[in-house]
């Protein structure tokens, strides 16, 4: 297994050990911690593959330290809330998580979404792709190289779903896909427990690169079916 460093932030000792204990046996590298400033402190001075992080944290809760990791990169984070209300899991995958599991949870689970969400990650960290490969639709330009978007030349920052979600619509601008097929193709998972999921993330790709992302011309809505790429 090539070196990967995974941050686990919890606050509740028995969880916090448990979770680090099994993702050690599985070859990771794990640091630990227990508060939101020294989450923030050591991503803000180590190189992660991946955070695990609890929402309810003290001194700095986990929507604030999800905010201040999405300002210094796009690595998969894992929300893991003891909130398991509809409107908590779509308000932390709005903040950019990229998974969410609520407590009580089986830890065997825990340990197959770490590993589905660094294999996405790491395919695209690891892929070798042309150095000229960029693909373009109206002023959107996605770079597959150093993945990157530009939207009429604006550097607009992606996370590791999103700009999936979106080379995939980039890719096959006149496919329509459904709800189902996109939770297939992006989270790699062949049943979709939560369409939500993928409405978040489109909302969320919507608005930033969409003039109005409630007429968007880009990313469309095809009613009763799913979304497919508008026309230019």
């Amino acid at each position: 297994m090539e070196y990967i460093s995974i941050l686990v932030v919890e606050d509740d000792n028995e969880i916090n050990y448990l979770i680090t204990k099994y993702l050690r046996k599985e070859g990771y590298t794990v640091d630990c911690c227990f508060d939101g400033i020294e989450a923030v402190c050591k991503f803000e001075n180590k190189t992660y593959q991946l955070v695990i992080l609890d929402l309810m944290l003290p001194k700095l809760n986990g929507g604030q330290v999800l905010l201040k990791i999405r300002e210094k990169g796009t690595i998969p984070v894992i929300i893991l809330s003891a909130k398991h209300e509809q409107t908590d899991k779509i308000f932390g995958l709005e903040l950019g998580a990229d998974d969410y599991i609520t407590k009580p949870f089986d830890i065997g689970e825990v340990i197959a979404r770490v590993k589905s969400q660094l294999r996405r990650y790491l395919q695209f960290n690891n892929s070798e792709f042309e150095e000229d490969e960029v693909l373009k639709h109206g002023n959107l330009q996605l770079d597959l190289n150093t993945y990157e978007l530009k939207v009429c030349k604006k550097n607009i920052p992606l996370t590791s779903k999103e700009f999936e979600i979106l080379k995939l619509f980039m890719t096959y601008p006149n496919k329509v896909f459904t709800k189902s097929q996109l939770f297939s193709a992006v989270w790699k998972e062949e049943y979709m427990t939560d369409e939500n999921t993928v409405m978040v993330h489109i909302s969320r790709l919507r608005n930033k690169i969409e003039d109005n992302s409630s007429k968007p011309k880009y990313i469309k809505t095809v009613w009763g079916i799913g979304y497919k790429m508008g026309e230019m």
